[in-house]
């Protein structure tokens, strides 16, 4: 396995048709369906990343900012942004199209905790990260500050 590996190697990109069976009783997202699609795009970032299966371990505070609405199309997107000796961090943003008029809006946004997994199923070591670009270095500083704001406002929202 190399030893390093980088914010693009870990990039992912699923998009959803948003569909009756994944909807509520008002023509919007089910945010269990949400969440699923979320999970399974940071669990393939992760698996990029790692070069090797990864289970998810956690799942930071989730605000649902916009709903998507029945035929609009949901784009997840998700990359590794820090790692520890078996885990990786990982954000996902959800955002969603409108095919007839292409206007996008951004409805969700987490950080997901993946660790990775030798044959055994025991926890295996994850490669470095590294951020060869200056792109890959302000998506890595983006989503750390990112997870930092979101701490923050619970801790205010919720007086802890």
């Amino acid at each position: 396995m190399d030893e390093t590996a980088t914010v693009a190697e870990s990039y992912t990109e699923m998009t959803e048709m948003l569909l009756p069976n994944d909807t509520n009783n008002l023509g919007r997202a089910l945010g269990g369906a949400v969440l699923h699609w979320m999970d399974i795009c940071g669990a393939i970032a992760g698996m990029r990343f790692a070069n090797r299966q990864v289970v998810t371990a956690s799942m930071d505070h989730v605000d649902f900012i916009a709903p998507i609405e029945t035929g609009e199309v949901a784009v997840i997107e998700g990359y590794v942004f820090s790692v520890g000796r078996t885990s990786l961090d990982v954000k996902v943003d959800v955002r969603a199209e409108n095919p007839r008029t292409n206007e996008e809006r951004r409805t969700t946004t987490s950080y997901f905790t993946f660790v990775a997994l030798a044959e055994d199923g025991s926890p295996a070591t994850v490669p470095e990260l590294t951020c060869p670009t200056p792109e890959e270095t302000a998506l890595r500083d983006e989503a750390i500050e990112g997870r930092r704001e979101q701490l923050t406002d619970i801790v205010k929202r919720y007086d802890l």
